[in-house]
């Protein structure tokens, strides 16, 4: 589902009242050894997230503070389970974990907190009260994203709507998020549904048997890439209408060189894993631990027409453009955007070139 001023919010830490992750005065002398427990690598976003996590390390402040270990498991709970069993032999002073379960893994992350190891879930996040949680904000991002096409409507129009994936409790989230603010405006009207699956193919074959059926359609809410929805327009030769998605290189590209197009892009960065890592680093150096447990990352979106939510006044947009936060040169599968404000990632790092 990753560039100029990004931003973090997140709750104070207790104590010191200092913003989530910041990096006390490091332990004389101390090399942390931390790893990084992933269970799936099989997408762009969970490589880009484990090159972000490397690339990260090997930075200020970190740089000498952080000799970072990525783990990789099969698919599978009972893979990353087994994993994080022998990494808790190890005796490491962290542990950053992508977790297959919110609940599976509980047991034996509290072994790992009951080891003294500080243990930051990531991403998909895991329930265990003594770990922390560092993920994006699922509340934020689909009203933000449906409040932009109100407003790019101005209040009026037919939409068709992506209900993502079928049984994931994220496209569920997604869906109820533009529902509830599609209700708050009576001029704006959902006539269509489809599943998107978060892949171009079936997302551009849910637009077009839809455009079969409605010979005017004002705006599309996808969960995946927008592209899909944008070719099945073209191909139905109709007008180019204004799209939601999420933050794509390709998808910021084609936005910014199709004549006509207007978009707005949601983030789910693949800086969580250095959010990550740098609320690990804090705990470490500080002893100072956040007040709660949950911490919200909230990236820029990414659009043609910044505005200003009235639903979330403290939402960051940045106008979309070629070289600065669009690379056409770069793979169409990178996230954006692809570093965090406290640290400077290049995109061609985050791409691995």
């Amino acid at each position: 589902m990753n560039l100029s001023r990004r931003w973090l919010w997140a709750a104070a830490l207790a104590v010191a009242s200092i913003p989530v992750g910041t990096v006390g005065s490091r332990a004389a002398g101390k090399t942390y050894q931390i790893y990084l427990s992933n269970n799936f690598v099989g997408n762009d976003w969970r490589q880009q997230m484990e090159r972000v996590a490397q690339v990260a390390a090997g930075k200020e402040p970190f740089k000498g503070h952080v000799a970072l270990h990525i783990e990789n498991a099969d698919s599978t709970v009972q893979a990353q389970i087994n994993s994080l069993n022998n990494i808790i032999r190890t005796r490491p002073d962290a542990i950053l974990v992508d977790a297959a379960s919110d609940t599976a893994l509980n047991p034996t992350i509290t072994k790992a907190c009951n080891a003294g190891i500080v243990v930051i879930s990531f991403d998909q996040t895991v329930t265990a009260p003594c770990a922390y949680a560092v993920a994006s904000d699922w509340n934020m991002i689909p009203a933000v994203l449906a409040e932009w096409m109100a407003h790019e409507l101005n209040g009026k129009g037919d939409v068709l709507v992506d209900r993502g994936l079928a049984g994931a409790p994220i496209s569920k989230q997604i869906s109820d998020g533009y529902e509830k603010v599609l209700q708050q405006n009576p001029g704006i009207h959902a006539v269509g549904y489809f599943d998107g699956q978060y892949a171009l193919g079936p997302e551009q074959q849910g637009v077009a048997s839809l455009l079969a059926a409605h010979p005017k359609i004002d705006g599309i809410l996808t969960q995946g890439y927008g592209t899909g929805a944008l070719k099945a327009l073209q191909d139905a030769g109709r007008p180019v209408v204004p799209f939601t998605a999420f933050s794509y290189n390709g998808s910021a590209v084609a936005c910014a060189q199709t004549p006509g197009a207007h978009c707005i892009l949601g983030a789910n960065p693949a800086w969580l894993s250095a959010e990550a890592l740098k609320l690990a680093v804090s705990i470490l150096d500080t002893g100072k631990k956040p007040a709660e447990r949950e911490q919200m990352v909230r990236a820029d979106f990414l659009t043609s027409d910044p505005f200003t939510s009235k639903l979330y006044p403290q939402a960051k947009m940045e106008k979309i453009e070629i070289g600065k936060n669009a690379f056409p040169n770069l793979p169409p599968g990178l996230t954006l955007p692809v570093s965090p404000h406290w640290m400077t990632i290049t995109a061609e790092e985050a791409a691995g070139k």
